[in-house]
């Protein structure tokens, strides 16, 4: 019988050393390419600003995450982490609550489908950044115009999944939860609810990226703190020593979240990851 290949081809199945190293080859080709153009770049000019060498990022880090501001008193990467974090949070928790409970009762409820799942599909295809500046002047510069934006450009997606998982589910199980006395409330909340919210979960992770994005685009047009907003106010100085880092720690946040979900659907949804192999 032959050996399944260990490297290439439909049916490898390579050992966990070789997983792990062909996990860290793009990273580690990346790392190297952009030290050795810093390196030319700054050997050329030490004073270039372009492709600035890990020292100068780090040296630029420690000031912004150390360093006291002396006209606001604030620590700089910790206020505007602390600012992009809650925004990013109030908007897609919002979000995830909404679409959750609206695509459960969509998928349940056929009269509501027919009522509002084409509003709720309509309102997906319209670019949440194309109304970005409505937002700002119905709801102003603050916070709650960033939130809306978030929720407006998350809520539809989640809405819809959620309420093509709930199609999903076998009829059979509906029809004996009914047979068996179950109420309108209690199929959709005690016997459906528990078993989308692994799903739940899945289209959070997915759509952390599309929030990152609207938060970024809105605290870049509007705002005084934030992680957005602090990229694009150095720009202007080509401060490349912390725009990079910056961006870096963004998907550092981004990651420890997305491991912080995956950890839940492993810990508490051990039958769904299951179900999808």
């Amino acid at each position: 019988m032959p050996t399944p290949p260990k490297f290439l081809g439909i049916h490898a199945s390579p050992p966990n050393w070789l997983r792990w190293l062909l996990t860290i080859i793009p990273f580690a080709l990346l790392v190297i390419i952009y030290a050795l153009a810093s390196d030319t770049r700054q050997r050329e000019n030490p004073s270039d600003k372009l492709l600035p060498t890990a020292s100068k990022m780090y040296d630029a880090m420690q000031r912004a995450a150390f360093e006291e501001n002396a006209r606001t008193g604030e620590y700089q990467l910790w206020t505007d982490t602390g600012a992009s974090l809650r925004r990013i949070g109030i908007g897609l928790g919002i979000a995830a609550l909404c679409g959750l409970l609206c695509g459960l009762n969509l998928g349940i409820f056929i009269g509501m489908e027919h009522l509002f799942l084409p509003f709720v599909t309509f309102v997906s295809i319209i670019p949440p950044l194309a109304v970005l500046p409505i937002l700002f002047i119905v709801f102003g510069v603050d916070e709650l115009a960033k939130v809306v934006l978030i929720f407006i450009g998350t809520f539809p997606l989640i809405t819809r999944d959620i309420q093509l998982t709930v199609k999903k589910i076998p009829r059979e199980q509906i029809i004996k939860a009914c047979t068996l006395g179950a109420s309108q409330t209690s199929l959709a909340y005690r016997i459906v609810l528990p078993q989308i919210m692994p799903r739940l979960i899945e289209t959070v992770r997915i759509n952390m990226g599309p929030a990152w994005l609207f938060l970024i685009a809105a605290e870049a047009i509007a705002a005084t703190n934030g992680l957005g907003y602090r990229i694009f106010l150095v720009r202007r100085y080509l401060a490349m020593d912390l725009i990079i880092p910056y961006v870096l720690w963004i998907v550092l946040i981004g990651a420890v979240v997305d491991s912080v979900l995956r950890l839940i659907l492993r810990t508490r949804y051990a039958w769904y990851l299951e179900s999808q192999e």
